[in-house]
């Protein structure tokens, strides 16, 4: 069985989409479509801006959405999904990929989700720390004892979790981690506490846009970050999408889930490698691949 995956924030780079642009009509007329829908041209951006443009939320999640889900559009009958997940922003790309949402619906969400979450950084101080070689159980353990907002937010494979909170806890927690026998505790160059009750904000700047728009059963189940399991029916697929900005993308989980589903084979659809990387700590035979025009 043929899992499709989606990648999130953190996968694009300079130049992303170009080669689509060029190669296919179908993606000049939905890029296109996106820059009249956006009002500029983040077409442009995508192509020949910099790493630092790239950067900002309001630029590189709608980029990142367009580059996975046109590419998607661009492979036709060889998009063929027996199941579809996507880490947090990617959960988007795989709805629409898979026909639960519209392309117009999906961009106008993202764009929505972008400075809404951007505006929940601007709040309050936060950030984001990476925690290597330590059990799941011991972290969320020393999350608890800290003082302050920090809870774990990416379950992204065994042995590797990312937390998420107020600066100072997130700095305390680091040092518990490290003291626990963590071999990393890594704080993340971004700009706020993703997938935490510090995006309370965002959750509800999106939960009526969410609730208004038109959702269908998806052509395979979708794996959501929320509840790690095949979900089809449009409410629940809703549901678990307004619960997914501050609760935890239990990527590790969605994983042993597709697999248990009889997954065999995993391509990436979107900018980078990072979630097959992911798939082959889970699995070290299972065959990945990114997905090509």
């Amino acid at each position: 069985m043929n899992a499709y995956v989606f990648p999130g924030q953190g996968s694009q780079f300079p130049g992303m989409g170009k080669d689509l642009y060029e190669q296919s009509e179908t993606a000049r007329a939905l890029f296109e479509k996106a820059n009249n829908m956006l009002g500029h041209r983040i077409s442009d951006t995508m192509f020949s801006g910099t790493e630092e443009q790239l950067k900002a939320t309001n630029i590189t999640q709608p980029a990142i959405f367009l580059h996975s889900v046109i590419l998607a559009y661009c492979l036709g009958e060889r998009f063929a999904p027996d199941m579809v997940a996507g880490h947090s922003l990617g959960e988007f790309s795989a709805l629409v990929a898979a026909g639960s949402l519209s392309f117009e619906d999906g961009l106008r969400l993202v764009e929505a989700r972008a400075l809404a979450m951007q505006r929940a950084c601007a709040q309050q101080p936060s950030t984001m720390a990476a925690i290597l070689g330590l059990e799941d159980s011991a972290i969320e353990e020393i999350c608890g004892q800290v003082t302050g907002i920090v809870v774990p937010a990416n379950y992204n494979c065994p042995g590797q979790l990312v937390i998420s909170g107020e600066v100072a806890a997130i700095d305390e927690a680091c040092e518990k981690m490290l003291a626990a026998g963590a071999k990393r505790a890594l704080k993340l160059p971004v700009g706020g506490a993703f997938h935490s009750p510090l995006m309370e904000p965002a959750r509800k700047d999106l939960e009526a846009m969410i609730d208004s728009l038109a959702f269908k059963a998806p052509r395979c189940p979708v794996y959501q970050n929320v509840a790690a399991r095949a979900e089809s029916d449009p409410d629940t697929i809703k549901k678990n999408l307004i619960s997914q900005l501050t609760a935890p993308v239990r990527w590790t989980q969605s994983m042993h889930a597709m697999l248990a589903d009889g997954c065999t084979h995993v391509v990436e659809v979107g900018p980078g490698k990072v979630l097959q990387g992911l798939f082959k700590k889970v699995s070290r035979d299972l065959p990945v691949e990114s997905a090509s025009l």
